[in-house]
């Protein structure tokens, strides 16, 4: 039998068709562990043969009032937040929620305005890419007095809880191994800094390595673009089809790496004997790359997993303290670096 639109199934008529209690039809939603096995079957089964839904919007169970929870991420065009948002999806998931996802495209107006729809939704918590926002965003949060973390970078200064990785450390980590390999002779080649704090903590950590070593990067030999494969790939043009090209080119993140090795194979530049590519993040869609590159691994998943827990402990233990978590960044030695005698 299907019910009409006019009809819709409540948790009492779920309850008599169950031959239960209403408030054992909501215990076995909200605390499974507390009903038989046997009941959570019965009251289970007739849930999926009337179509039940239930109404969260009327709900408040320890301070959860939607079920859901805010991601804000800059994009999802590609492959660098996918990882960390799949990890914090399936995190928050087992403790009862599901995540309403939202992109601003790195212009953190625009983050002002998403953070506003989702609280129009009353999501029960909220969590954020990096730490640079608008100080309206973080207003916004604390008049609400909703739970909120921020993700991806780790910051004890940081104005909300954090979990992640140190990027000027990853920044000074990849650096400094392109240093000891002997290489003089680099390029840089960035997503744009502005509105994106971990690019420009990767950068700040770079540059303090390359000047710490008395490096001079050319202002041609330091570029500029997108997070694309062919928008890096036309970027680096210009500094690799020249005779006076540097012998090794840093990237701030694994697709602009592989960007510039694409480059290179369209100019018949071996990588490494002509060029040595180096990347940061090693992001699960790039770890197959051939040849593999060089890199420092994020951990993204780590990242995403560990902050999905938090988030949820938020909400549903707003009595127990959130504390920063940090998630330590390491080298990824592969097969885009030829060291350099002398």
């Amino acid at each position: 039998m299907i019910l009409k639109m006019n009809n819709k199934p409540d948790i009492f008529s779920v309850a008599k068709a169950a031959g239960v209690s209403p408030s054992t039809v909501s215990r076995a939603f909200n605390h499974p562990d507390l009903v038989k096995p046997n009941t959570r079957k019965k009251i289970d089964r007739v849930v999926r043969r009337l179509g039940y839904i239930r109404n969260r919007a009327a709900q408040t169970i320890h301070g959860i009032r939607s079920g859901t929870i805010g991601l804000i991420v800059p994009t999802i065009d590609h492959a660098i937040f996918a990882e960390v948002v799949q990890a914090f999806s399936e995190a928050v998931a087992e403790n009862g929620f599901t995540i309403l996802l939202a992109t601003h495209g790195y212009d953190l107006q625009q983050e002002y305005s998403v953070l506003r729809k989702l609280l129009e939704h009353r999501v029960d918590g909220v969590a954020l890419i990096g730490t640079e926002h608008r100080q309206e965003t973080y207003e916004l949060l604390e008049q609400q007095g909703i739970p909120a973390i921020i993700i991806w970078n780790y910051d004890e200064s940081a104005p909300l809880p954090c979990v992640g990785a140190n990027n000027i450390e990853a920044g000074k980590l990849i650096a400094q191994h392109l240093v000891d390999s002997g290489h003089r002779k680099i390029a840089l080649i960035f997503p744009p800094l502005s509105g994106n704090d971990r690019a420009a903590d990767r950068y700040a950590g770079v540059k303090q390595v390359l000047e710490a070593s008395g490096i001079e990067v050319s202002p041609h030999w330091s570029v500029e673009s997108p997070y694309s494969v062919s928008a890096a790939k036309s970027a680096i043009l210009p500094v690799l089809d020249n005779p006076n090209r540097p012998t090794a080119v840093l990237c701030g993140n694994d697709i602009l790496a592989w960007g510039v090795i694409n480059c290179a194979r369209s100019l018949d530049l071996d990588v490494p004997s002509s060029l040595s590519v180096l990347g940061i993040g090693h992001f699960k869609a790039f770890q197959d790359m051939e040849p593999s590159l060089t890199t420092v691994r994020l951990p993204a998943h780590r990242i995403g997993s560990m902050a999905g827990t938090t988030m949820s402990q938020a909400i549903t233990q707003p009595e127990e303290a959130v504390t920063h978590t940090f998630c330590p960044s390491e080298l990824v030695i592969g097969k885009t670096l030829m060291p350099l005698e002398g």
